[in-house]
């Protein structure tokens, strides 16, 4: 079987403090930091013993996983298993880099956000320049909001070429289209963010492909559909995947509409659906765009 896992554990710290961020944040306690660390070892046993599987795997924390070790080692060891085809991780990049010297390149991957004011910017681009000499696949993005502008373009000119650049619309913001102008010509995919999805009774690889887990192991077919498909570690979740539309209005998160079937996603972002890395030269025509789609570092 080949499967997609977003695990999302019960740690919910986080170093930075971004006004902007949609996520309740609080300072985990020793107890709750030693129950997240159990639940993420449990995770990763039952990932390293599912040899029959094709795994991809997308760590998507309500905190900051990477400044805690075991999010490090685990991401270190399951890199290196056979039938572990990705694992990935969303992270602000705040921790230290040299750990991904015992990592496989060719398997890990980093989601990373720069978050202007919670950093130094020339600490975070250096972080990206280290991870790129590294050889490790990693994407950088940033929240599309109007005193973030200047930051992004900044970013763009100094990562490397190859790195995708990608932009989040700022949740409750609305763009002009002269707005919204400024923030494509940075991220040609940023019009797929600008509005929610709708998705209702339409056909979506979640709950059959895609799955969603959290600490506990209860299954779910993403994050945004509350509703049980059984449980990971007792094997009940297996038959309960199948087709099935989604029962929700709209989708507007990255992480939920890029497992539509009807948005042309998974062919953009081919081998790279899960770190946010489009395909090497992929460019098609959007279905609700009026102009192709360009991935690259455009000019700016």
């Amino acid at each position: 079987m080949d499967l997609t896992l977003l695990y999302r554990g019960p740690l919910a710290s986080c170093d930075y403090d971004c006004p902007y961020c949609p996520f309740a944040k609080r300072r985990d306690t020793t107890a709750q930091l030693r129950a997240d660390r159990a639940a993420l070892e449990r995770f990763a046993d039952w990932a390293t013993d599912r040899t029959g599987d094709r795994l991809s795997v997308l760590f998507t924390p309500w905190g900051e996983g990477l400044v805690r070790s075991w999010y490090r080692r685990t991401l270190t060891e399951l890199s290196h298993l056979p039938h572990i085809h990705r694992v990935a991780i969303q992270t602000n990049l705040s921790c230290r880099t040299d750990w991904l010297a015992d990592a496989d390149p060719d398997t890990l991957a980093l989601w990373c956000t720069y978050h202007p004011g919670q950093t130094p910017y020339d600490r975070f681009l250096g972080k990206c320049r280290d991870l790129a000499e590294r050889g490790i696949r990693f994407s950088v993005g940033i929240v599309g909001l109007p005193d973030h502008l200047d930051a992004a373009r900044r970013l763009r000119t100094d990562l490397p070429e190859h790195v995708y650049l990608w932009v989040n619309a700022a949740e409750g913001h609305t763009y002009t289209d002269a707005d919204a102008g400024h923030w494509t010509a940075l991220d040609p995919l940023f019009p797929y963010s600008r509005h929610p999805h709708t998705s209702v009774g339409l056909p979506c690889r979640t709950g059959e492909s895609v799955i969603s887990v959290d600490g506990d192991g209860t299954v779910r077919r993403c994050h945004f559909v509350r509703t049980p498909l059984g449980n990971l570690y007792d094997g009940s979740y297996r038959a309960a995947l199948r087709p099935r539309p989604c029962p929700m209005t709209v989708c507007d998160c990255h992480i939920g509409y890029v497992h539509l079937e009807t948005l042309p996603l998974y062919d953009v972002f081919a081998g790279g659906v899960l770190e946010r890395i489009p395909a090497a030269g992929a460019a098609r025509t959007a279905v609700d765009l009026p102009y192709p789609v360009r991935i690259g570092a455009p000019e700016v």
